[in-house]
């Protein structure tokens, strides 16, 4: 996998919207925080555009998107929020220049559309909190951040759940994922991704029961669950019953899919639609290791794109 250059003092770096509508007022916070880190904001010209439930039609989506990864004085695209819009925009753009000078993708939710195609490209992605909900987010969650941007090694240490399934062992491998909702309307498309000895995280938020457990039927019969090394779940945000009871867990629900499979379960990795979103590079290859009380998530490290 290819790793974008890490970030420094005075880099640019591109605000896009290609999903929900958002207004300057939602994301002025966020972008006085990438100035407090010494970052300098370029806004995409139609950022701030209303088309119904859409940040202006998909024509001005996809041109703010590709004028961003064409520009090589932009160093990363930080995209404005998720929702539902990126698809629509994912088959007209042209990732050439992107491919030759490749910039870190920002954002989450809907913004896995990008993340399942990028990674095709064998390019790194940070999966992370985006300008609208900075000021609302972790001060962990920000630091994992700019950590991540500014080129220090991700390391988390969470508390191990009950529920973990072969919680005892460690592994490695390449991470890849995101929300749920996305991968599953991925799959079979050319921004599927092939999770063959590979760590698969996923989070999502607001879906019944019955749909968590139609997703991961659907993704276990195209075999995306098959050859895992391991599943890091994320936060399940208001997963909820629909007007019959189901009468399972989300926990259960996910343990009884993939229970024909030997491979580690890890749940509760704080990222996801919460305030405690922390950072994943997807694509990066991870170590997860087991201790007392504890499961340690370790980024390795990656020799860096050299600027030209």
């Amino acid at each position: 996998m290819i790793s974008p250059s890490y970030l420094k003092s005075g880099d640019k770096v591109g605000i896009v919207s290609t999903a929900k509508t958002v207004s300057y007022k939602e994301v002025e916070e966020g972008l006085e925080i990438l100035k407090s880190w010494e970052l300098d904001p370029v806004i995409g010209k139609n950022a701030f555009n209303v088309y119904g439930f859409f940040a202006g039609t998909d024509q001005e989506r996809l041109e703010d998107l590709q004028a961003m990864l064409d520009d090589a004085s932009i160093k990363a695209i930080i995209f404005t929020r998720g929702g539902y819009g990126t698809v629509k925009i994912i088959d007209q753009l042209d990732f050439t220049n992107f491919r030759k000078k490749p910039k870190w993708l920002v954002g989450y939710s809907d913004i896995t559309v990008l993340h399942s195609h990028v990674h095709n490209l064998n390019i790194e992605t940070l999966h992370a909190v985006m300008l609208q909900g900075m000021p609302k987010a972790a001060p962990e969650a920000l630091a994992s951040l700019k950590n991540a941007l500014f080129g220090t090694i991700l390391t988390y240490k969470i508390p191990k759940k009950k529920q973990n399934k072969q919680g005892e062992k460690t592994v490695e491998g390449i991470l890849v994922g995101g929300n749920l909702s996305i991968l599953y309307a991925l799959n079979g498309s050319k921004s599927d991704i092939d999770t063959t000895d590979k760590i698969l995280f996923f989070e999502d938020i607001d879906e019944y029961l019955y749909h968590l457990d139609r997703m991961l039927i659907a993704l276990k019969r195209s075999h995306k669950l098959s050859n895992l090394k391991a599943i890091l779940v994320g936060a399940m945000t208001d997963i909820k019953e629909s007007t019959l009871e189901y009468g399972k867990t989300d926990y259960e629900i996910i343990l009884e899919e993939v229970n024909d499979f030997d491979f580690p379960v890890y749940f509760d990795f704080p990222c996801g639609h919460q305030s405690d979103n922390q950072t994943l590079i997807l694509g990066r290859e991870i170590r997860i290791t087991p201790n007392d009380n504890y499961i340690t998530v370790d980024f390795k490290n990656q020799n860096q794109l050299q600027s030209s």
